[in-house]
């Protein structure tokens, strides 16, 4: 039974997870939080405790399973500079220090447009070009030290391998470095002098694991390692091998990432957070976000689970939660939201909280021109107050992925290309009457 090691590094946690190829399911699953260590000299990953934490569970998990081959995925926004050792020029930035707000004047002068890039101006260090900037404007000696930049999944394929790459998807997530129409790196790497490292697929091997890994693991010396993919992309995966048409994904954590497949055509406002990411098999993708994992852990504390009385309160009532509780990106980046009424119940704030992730879902979907059905991946996709909401807004079907993890799994696809990935499940809500009036009204009271 061929096993996958997946190194799944999200935003808030880092997972290794082992795929089964041949029913795709994830059999162990190790986890850990992604720290951020708050300098000097700046807010960075913990970069040797996630090694450490990846060379221990794949010592476990082989010692228990067996291990034949690894995969990587990560979030975006992140890219490495690398010495000509190969250890890092610099700690690796963690991407909402606000450090390069400092310098984005000076940065907004030479970053390409977004008309070339599919990349919207972001603030902090969301856009690797203004990350890069920064970095090196601010940190003594750097250019010296840096001999070529990699992009996040392949930083870690390459501590595995000693290979190091970048690759389109990470390179397709709003870093201002990557012409999506042309499969080219923009002007940018150029004007910062900086090298690229060679581009590589998501799923090249990357190379056989080092002997340094051998003897940590207890794995084969011949194990091979994926290059890698961006986590938003290897949600995406299996459902561009198992649909045809139109559809969307929403890929659901730290980000609600929204992606849509041959829908109607759309203009993308880079104001409102939408951007063109780069799919696993190298094709631009109209794309919209919004933080609504990090605003759920935001205002979880807050709410308790409803009862139907509760549900029947705020739909006839019209509580709402207005955006955005995470400012400076999503849909509605300036606004300041809060609840409608200062006196919910933490029960009825237990209602209108997933409602209200819905709803921001729905429009994401609706500025990417999203049509035919919605398959929700992640956290979400176990919540039917969230799920109800969603299919009411778009007026479209909606799927859940049956994995917990669904971009360990797109990530395993990498390693196989014949294994068939699992289909989502319609969700079948039990009571739909009267959200789409409360949707329309939270749209109406949001504004352009």
């Amino acid at each position: 039974m061929p096993h996958v090691a997946v190194l799944d590094l999200g935003k808030t946690n880092a997972k290794l997870a082992l795929v089964a190829t041949d029913t795709m399911q994830e059999i162990a699953v190790l986890t850990r939080p992604n720290t951020v260590l708050p300098g000097p000299p700046y807010p960075h990953f913990d970069t040797e405790g996630l090694w450490a934490f990846f060379l221990d569970s794949l010592r476990k998990v082989h010692r228990e399973y067996g291990i034949d081959s690894i995969s990587v995925t990560t979030h975006g926004a992140c890219f490495v500079l690398l010495s000509d050792t190969g250890a890092l020029a610099c700690p690796v930035l963690d991407y909402e220090h606000d450090g390069p707000d400092a310098l984005a004047a000076a940065y907004d002068k030479i970053r390409p447009a977004f008309a070339a890039t599919g990349a919207p101006r972001l603030p902090m260090g969301l856009n690797v070009g203004a990350q890069l900037h920064w970095l090196l404007h601010t940190q003594p000696d750097l250019r010296e030290r840096v001999s070529q930049v990699v992009s996040y999944p392949q930083y870690w394929s390459g501590r595995l391998t000693g290979h190091y790459a970048t690759e389109p998807t990470s390179l397709g997530c709003h870093t201002d470095l990557w012409v999506p129409q042309d499969h080219r790196f923009s002007d940018l790497p150029a004007q910062l002098g900086l090298r690229m490292a060679p581009l590589a697929a998501a799923s090249d091997i990357a190379g056989v694991i080092t002997r340094e890994v051998v003897a940590a693991t207890g794995l084969a010396p011949d194990t091979p390692v994926h290059s890698g993919i961006h986590d938003s992309n290897a949600s995406l995966l299996p459902h561009l091998r198992l649909r045809q048409g139109a559809f969307s994904v929403v890929s659901t954590g730290t980000w609600v990432v929204t992606m849509a497949v041959g829908g109607a055509p759309a203009s993308l406002d880079p104001e409102r957070d939408t951007l063109i990411n780069v799919n696993a098999l190298g094709q631009p993708t109209p794309s919209a976000r919004f933080m609504g994992g990090r605003e759920y852990e935001q205002l979880r504390s807050e709410i308790a689970a409803p009862t139907p009385a509760d549900i029947a309160r705020v739909l006839d009532d019209r509580v709402f939660l207005w955006p955005a509780t995470a400012r400076g990106s999503g849909p509605f980046p300036e606004r300041v939201g809060g609840w409608s009424r200062p006196d919910l119940t933490p029960q009825q704030k237990g209602v209108a909280l997933p409602w209200y992730l819905a709803l921001m879902t729905a429009e994401c979907l609706s500025l990417i021109g999203a049509a035919g059905c919605t398959t929700v991946e992640g956290p979400f996709a176990r919540n039917p107050l969230y799920l109800s909401m969603l299919g009411a807004a778009t007026g479209r079907p909606v799927r859940t992925s049956s994995t917990a993890t669904g971009t360990s799994i797109g990530a395993a696809l990498l390693a196989d290309s014949t294994a068939e990935p699992p289909d989502s499940a319609p969700f079948v809500p039990e009571d739909t009457q009267g959200l789409e009036a409360y949707a329309a009204e939270w749209r109406a009271g949001v504004g352009p």
